[in-house]
C-alpha cells in the first residue's frame, strides 16, 4: 500500500515538473559497464588530447570515460525523450522530455543518482550582453603604431601594446601551432566578413558546433561571439589585427541568447569536454551566470566559492586535464551583485577584468574577491572602448569584460606558443608576476595589468634553469661541445656567493682567455669563450677558481 501511494506521488511530482519545464539534467551514480578502458585512450581522446597528457604527466581517471551507453540507452528508450548532450567530467546526461511517465521511470533507475529541471519556462528574460557598443568611424588607426613591429596593428594597436604584447608577435609567436576554443552565444556573418578571411583563407576555424540547436551551424546566431573572436582573430592591417591572428580555432556556441538557465551551463560544460577531447590547448569564454529567468535557479556570491556551480567545477576539471580556460569577470560592478560570476570564481580559472588602455579601472568590471576570499579578477585588461568588428564589417568600439577576455586570452596563448614544454598553470603564474600590481593585488584590477614580455623573461629564465639542470646532472660544470669549432659554452651551478675565475690555458701552460663572474650559489650561469678559430687542434684546460673551490675541466678543439 506504502509503495503504492508513493509511486503516485512520484508520478503526479513528475507530472507537475514536466509541465513547467522540458529539460532536465539527470546525474548517474557511476559508470559500470563502460565498454571503453584505459588502456585504449584513442578511442575517446583525440591524438592531441593524448600528447597533451603524456607530455604533462596528466593521468587518465574516470571522468575521462564517455558516460555509460547502456545508461543512455535506458534513459533514451523510458519513453518521449531526446538526450540533448552529456558530461562525462560530471557523469550526467542533459534530455528534453515532456513526458511525465518517462521521467518518473528514468528517476526510478537504479544507476540514477537524481535529477533537476534546467529549462524552459516563460518568465520575462533578464538582460544579457549588457556591454555598450559605441559606433565610431573606421579609422586607418586611432594609435600610432610602432615602426618595426611585425603587424600594423591599426585601431587595436593601445589594447596590444598595453601588454606588449608586440614583442611576442614581432618574435614570432603570433598563435601558429596552437588551437582556441571560443565558447558564447554565438558568431553572426564571421562566414562573411572581412575579418576574418585570413582565418578563413588559411583554414584556421578547425570546426564549430551549435551546443543549443545540436547543428553545425554558429553563423546565423547572436555576434556576441563574433565580436570577441574579432578581438582574437582579426587581421586587418592597418585598420585591426588580433591578439593571436594565427592560432587555429574551434567556434562553439552553449549560450541561447535570448533566455538564460542553468542549461547554459550544461551547454558549456558539453563544449568544455569535447575541446579536451579534440586537443585545444585554451578555451576562452566571456560569459557568465548568477540570475537566471527563473529565479529559483540563482545563484547567491556564497556560490562564488570555486566549488559550488556546475560550470564552475568543470571549468576547473578543464584546467585538470591540461588546458588554460580564460574567462571573463562579469559587467556587475556598478550594480547591486557586484561581484564576478560563475564560472569567474574558479581557483583555476584566469578571470579577466576592465580597464582602457591607459590602464584606468572601468566601473563596470565586477569586483573580487571570490567568497571564500581568494584573489579575483585575477588580471586586467583593454575591455573599455575596446576595438572589435561589428556585424557590419566596421572596427568600432565596445565596453565589457566580454572584451578584455579575449584580448588577454589571445596573448596567453602566444605566449604559451613560445614555452610550449612549460605547464598551464606555469604560464598563468609567470603572467600574474608580470603584472603592474602583482606584489598588491586588489579586488578590482586583481593582480593588475600583464607585461608579455617580463612573462616571457621570467619564463625563459626558468627554462635556462630547467635546461642547465638537465645537462648538468649531478655536475655542477660542464663545457660544450666537445670538440668544440670555434667556440664553446661553459655552464656553470654557482658554488658560492662570489667572484669566480675561468681560465683556458694550452698543453704548454700559455693562458689563452680569462673570464670573471660574480656567483650566487644555486645560480645556473653561461659563459661563452668565442673567437677561438685561429687555435691549434689540440686538448685544453678550463681552470675554475673561486678562492675556495677549484676544478680542472678539459676540453678538446
Amino acid at each position: 500500500m506504502k509503495k503504492t501511494v508513493l509511486s503516485i506521488l512520484t508520478a503526479l511530482t513528475a507530472l507537475s515538473v514536466t509541465a513547467q519545464y522540458s529539460k532536465h539534467i539527470i546525474r548517474l551514480t557511476d559508470k559500470n559497464g563502460t565498454s571503453y578502458s584505459f588502456n585504449n585512450p584513442s578511442a575517446f581522446l583525440s591524438a592531441k588530447a593524448i600528447e597533451r597528457r603524456t607530455r604533462f604527466n596528466i593521468s587518465l581517471d574516470s571522468t575521462d570515460l564517455p558516460v555509460t551507453a547502456a545508461y543512455l540507452d535506458s534513459i533514451r528508450l523510458a519513453g518521449n525523450v531526446t538526450i540533448l548532450n552529456k558530461s562525462k567530467w560530471l557523469n550526467q546526461v542533459l534530455i528534453q522530455t515532456t513526458d511525465a511517465a518517462a521521467l518518473a521511470k528514468i528517476q526510478s533507475f537504479p544507476f540514477v543518482k537524481s535529477s533537476g529541471p534546467v529549462a524552459n519556462r516563460p518568465f520575462v528574460p533578464v538582460n544579457k550582453f549588457n556591454e555598450q557598443i559605441i559606433e565610431s568611424p573606421q579609422l586607418p588607426f586611432q594609435f600610432q603604431d610602432v615602426k618595426g613591429n611585425y603587424f600594423d596593428y591599426g585601431n587595436s594597436s593601445g589594447q596590444v601594446t598595453i601588454h606588449e604584447g608586440e614583442f611576442l608577435h614581432n618574435n614570432g609567436y603570433r598563435g601558429e601551432g596552437m588551437t582556441i576554443a571560443v565558447l558564447d552565444a554565438g558568431f553572426q556573418r564571421y562566414l562573411n566578413l572581412a575579418a576574418f578571411d585570413s582565418v578563413r583563407s588559411n583554414n584556421q576555424i578547425l570546426g564549430t558546433w551549435d551546443f543549443v540547436r545540436n547543428e553545425t551551424s554558429v553563423n546565423e546566431d547572436h555576434p556576441h561571439g563574433m565580436w570577441c573572436f574579432s578581438i582574437i582573430a582579426a587581421n586587418r592591417p592597418g585598420i585591426m589585427v588580433g591578439t593571436a591572428p594565427k592560432a587555429k580555432f574551434y567556434l562553439f556556441r552553449t549560450e541561447d541568447a535570448a533566455t538564460e538557465y542553468p542549461i547554459e551551463e550544461q551547454n558549456w560544460i558539453a563544449a568544455a569536454e569535447t575541446a579536451d577531447s579534440l586537443g585545444v590547448d585554451l578555451i576562452t569564454s566571456s560569459l557568465g551566470y548568477y540570475v537566471f529567468d527563473d529565479p529559483s535557479f540563482n545563484h547567491t556570491y556564497a556560490d562564488m566559492n570555486g566549488k559550488t556551480t556546475m560550470i564552475t567545477i568543470a571549468a576547473d576539471l578543464a584546467v585538470k586535464k591540461g588546458m588554460i580556460v580564460t574567462n571573463s569577470a562579469g559587467n556587475e560592478g556598478s550594480g547591486a551583485w557586484k561581484y564576478i560570476i560563475a564560472p569567474a570564481d574558479g581557483d583555476s580559472v584566469f578571470t579577466v577584468g576592465a580597464v582602457d588602455v591607459n590602464g584606468q579601472v572601468a566601473a563596470f568590471s565586477s569586483y573580487g574577491p571570490s567568497s571564500d576570499g581568494r584573489v579575483k579578477p585575477n588580471v586586467s585588461s583593454v575591455g573599455w572602448r575596446t576595438y572589435f568588428t561589428n556585424t557590419a564589417g566596421n572596427t568600432v568600439q565596445g565596453n565589457g569584460t566580454s572584451f578584455s577576455n579575449p584580448n588577454l586570452a589571445g596573448l596567453i596563448t602566444c605566449l604559451w606558443q613560445a614555452f610550449p614544454d612549460f605547464r598551464n598553470m606555469e604560464i598563468l603564474d609567470a603572467i600574474q608576476k608580470s603584472s603592474s600590481k602583482y606584489t598588491a593585488p586588489d579586488d578590482r584590477m586583481g593582480y593588475g595589468i600583464p607585461n608579455m614580455k617580463a612573462a616571457y623573461d621570467i619564463l625563459f629564465a626558468e627554462k635556462q634553469r630547467r635546461d642547465a639542470s638537465r645537462i648538468l646532472g649531478a655536475d655542477w660544470i660542464k663545457a660544450y661541445p666537445v670538440p668544440f669549432p670555434d667556440k664553446f659554452t661553459v655552464l656553470l651551478k654557482g658554488r658560492l656567493n662570489g667572484k669566480v675565475n675561468l681560465q683556458l690555458i694550452d698543453g704548454s701552460g700559455r693562458s689563452i682567455a680569462l673570464k670573471s663572474i660574480e656567483t650566487q650559489t644555486g645560480n645556473f650561469y653561461i659563459i661563452s669563450f668565442d673567437q677561438l678559430n685561429t687555435l691549434p687542434s689540440g686538448t685544453y684546460m678550463l681552470k675554475y677558481t673561486d678562492g675556495k673551490n677549484k676544478r680542472t675541466v678539459r676540453v678538446v678543439k
